[in-house]
C-alpha cells in the first residue's frame, strides 16, 4: 500500500489518546497511537513527520512516571506535548514541574486562555478564547531557549514553544470540543511545523486497499461473517469489490433484528457478485431463548447459537484459505498499548469455526476509526441506512426486552423502535445524537383508551450523545418530537399505554438497559 507521511502519537495513559488520533487524521494526515515504551529505532523505522506526546495521570515528578527516551529530542523531528506530555518535555530539556498550590496555577475545566498569534502553533487564531484544563502539577520553570506564548489568569506558562526546534507543548487539551480552535491548533502543528501534505484520504486508501486484498487473495477463497452493522457491511463491501465471487458471506438472521433489517442487508448487497448465504435461523434462537430472563444467560445463548450456526454453514462452504475480520483501529489501540504484549490468533476471532483451514486473517479496516470506516462506506457506495446505522448489540433485541422473549413482544418492540428512529429522521435529528433506541420494560401498568382500562406494556425511550462510548449525555430530544412519537407508538402499536424517556448519563447508567 501507499506510504502515508505519519505522526507518531506516544501514548502516555491519557483518556484521550484515540481523541487526538481522530482529531490528526480529520486533517487529512496518518496517525498511529504507540506506547511511550516505543523504541528509538523503532520510531526512526516508522520516520514520523511529527510526534505528539498524550496527556496522561501521573505526575512527571514521581519515580514511577512513564518516561520517553531523552534521546527522542535529539531526532530533529517536531513534538507536542499535551498536557502530562507538555510537563514531560519541560522536565526532560531542564525544566521544573511541582504540584500546583491550590490557589496558584491549579486548573480543570473551561478556562479563559490568551494566545500570541506570532506563534506558529497559535496562527491565526484569536487573541483569547475558552480551553480545557486538567491539571494538578505546575511548569515552575520551563526549559532553556523556550518561550510562553499562551497564558491564563493563573497559569503564566499554559504553553511553551521552542519555535527553532519544534518543539511546542500545552497544558490543555486542544482535541476536545471544549477547547475554542483547539482543531485549528492541531492542524498548524501539522502544516505549518510538521509540514504535512495532507495525503490522507479515504478514496485513496480504498483504491489502494483493493489492490493491496487482490494481490494477498489471488484465487483464493475468503469467508466474512456479516452481521449487518457498519464494520462487517464496509468490509464485506471493500472485499466484494476486490474479490468479487470469491467472497463468500454468511448473515445470520437470529430473529432478533429491528424492521426490516435483514432484507435491507441482503439488498444492500445485491449490486455485488458475492456469495451471500442469509440463513433464517429465527426459530432455533427463539427455541433456546424460552423462558430465559436473565440478560447474561440470553447473551451467552446467542453468542453460542451463533457459533454452531456458523459452523453449520461453514462446512457447506468447503475449503475457506482467507478468513475476514472486522476489526478497527480503536480495538487495536485498545488491546496492544498495554505493559502485557496481546497475542491474537484466530481463535479470537467471533463465531470462528475451529475447523476452517485458512491461510490469514484479513483485517482491512484495522487501520480507521469508526468515522473513517463510515467515509469508507460512502466510497464504496453502501446505502444510508448501513453507513450511518446505530450501534446495535450482538444479541439484538434480545437485550432490549425486559424479562422473557417472545414473538409477540419482539413484534412490538420492532414497530415501535422503527416509529422512533422515522420520526428522529423526519425531524433532521439523526445526525445529533450517537445512539438511539426503543425498551420494551416488562412492567405494566393501569391506562385509558377508549372510555376502557388497559393493563398494557411501559416502552421506554433512549437516546444520548457521546464521543467515544465509554461515557454519555442523554440526548435533549425536543419535546414536539417525543410528542409525536409517543402518539404514534400509543396509536399504531398495540398493548403500549405508557411511554417513557430515560434521561440518566452514562455514568451512572449504562447506554443499553441491559
Amino acid at each position: 500500500m501507499t506510504q502515508h507521511q505519519l505522526v507518531l502519537i506516544l501514548d502516555f495513559g491519557g483518556q484521550y489518546n484515540q481523541l487526538i488520533a481522530r482529531r490528526v487524521r480529520e486533517h487529512n494526515v496518518y496517525c498511529e497511537v504507540k506506547s511511550y515504551k516505543t523504541t528509538l529505532d523503532e520510531i526512526r523505522a516508522l520516520a514520523p513527520i511529527g510526534i505528539i506526546f498524550t496527556g496522561g495521570p501521573n505526575s512527571v515528578y514521581d519515580a514511577n512516571s512513564p518516561k520517553c527516551d531523552p534521546a527522542l529530542f535529539e531526532l530533529g523531528i517536531p513534538v507536542l506535548g499535551i498536557c502530562y506530555g507538555c510537563q514531560l518535555m519541560a522536565i526532560t530539556l531542564g525544566g521544573q514541574v511541582v504540584p500546583a498550590e491550590a490557589d496558584t496555577a491549579r486548573e480543570f475545566g473551561k478556562t479563559k486562555t490568551f494566545y500570541d498569534a506570532a506563534c506558529p502553533l497559535f496562527a491565526g487564531l484569536p487573541a483569547e478564547g475558552i480551553s480545557w484544563m486538567s491539571h494538578n502539577d505546575y511548569m515552575a520553570q520551563v526549559p532553556p531557549g523556550f518561550s510562553l506564548p499562551a497564558h491564563t489568569d493563573q497559569c503564566p506558562n499554559a504553553a511553551i514553544a521552542d519555535v527553532q526546534r519544534g518543539f511546542y507543548g500545552v497544558q490543555f487539551h486542544p482535541e476536545v470540543n471544549h477547547t475554542e480552535n483547539g482543531s485549528q491548533m492541531l492542524r498548524n502543528f501539522l502544516y505549518e511545523v510538521c509540514h504535512a501534505k495532507g495525503d490522507w484520504t479515504m478514496e485513496e486508501f480504498k483504491n489502494t486497499s483493493i489492490q493491496a486484498i487482490r494481490e494477498k487473495v489471488g484465487n483464493g477463497q475468503v469467508l466474512l461473517a456479516l452481521s449487518g452493522g457498519v464494520d462487517s457491511s464496509v468490509a464485506a463491501a471493500l472485499l466484494a469489490e476486490a474479490v468479487g465471487r470469491q467472497l463468500t458471506c454468511v448473515f445470520v438472521d437470529h430473529g432478533l433484528l429491528r424492521k426490516n433489517e435483514g432484507d435491507e442487508v441482503e439488498a444492500a448487497f445485491a449490486r455485488w457478485d458475492i456469495n451471500l448465504v442469509r440463513v433464517d435461523a429465527s426459530a432455533r434462537f427463539l427455541g433456546r431463548l424460552a423462558g430465559v430472563s436473565d440478560p447474561e444467560t440470553k447473551r451467552k445463548i446467542i453468542g453460542e447459537e451463533f457459533i454452531r450456526v456458523f459452523e453449520a454453514e461453514g462446512k457447506k462452504i468447503g475449503q475457506v484459505d482467507y478468513l475476514v475480520q472486522g476489526t478497527i483501529y480503536p480495538d487495536v489501540i485498545e488491546s496492544g498499548l498495554g505493559d502485557a504484549a496481546v497475542i491474537k490468533s484466530h481463535h479470537n476471532v467471533g463465531g470462528l469455526p475451529d475447523y476452517v483451514d485458512f491461510k490469514e486473517i484479513i483485517e482491512p479496516l484495522r487501520q480507521l476509526f469508526k468515522d473513517e470506516v463510515r467515509q469508507l462506506g460512502r466510497e464504496l457506495n453502501l446505502p444510508d441506512y448501513l453507513v450511518k446505522r446505530q450501534p446495535f448489540p450482538g444479541p439484538g433485541l434480545a437485550i432490549r426486552i425486559i424479562g422473557e422473549i417472545t414473538e409477540d413482544k419482539l413484534a412490538l418492540l420492532r414497530e415501535a423502535d422503527y416509529i422512533f428512529r422515522d420520526e428522529i429522521a423526519k425531524a433532521n435529528l439523526e445526525d445529533t445524537m450517537n445512539q438511539y433506541f426503543a425498551v420494551l420494560t416488562n412492567m405494566r401498568s393501569v391506562g385509558v383508551m377508549g372510555d376502557g382500562r388497559t393493563y398494557d406494556y411501559t416502552l421506554a425511550l433512549r437516546s444520548v450523545t457521546t464521543t467515544d462510548f465509554m461515557t454519555a449525555d442523554w440526548a435533549r430530544i425536543p419535546y414536539e418530537v417525543l410528542d409525536k412519537v409517543s402518539v404514534r407508538i400509543v396509536n399504531e402499536v398495540g398493548h403500549i399505554n405508557r411511554i417513557v424517556y430515560d434521561i440518566t448519563s452514562k455514568p451512572p447508567a449504562t447506554i443499553e438497559w441491559e
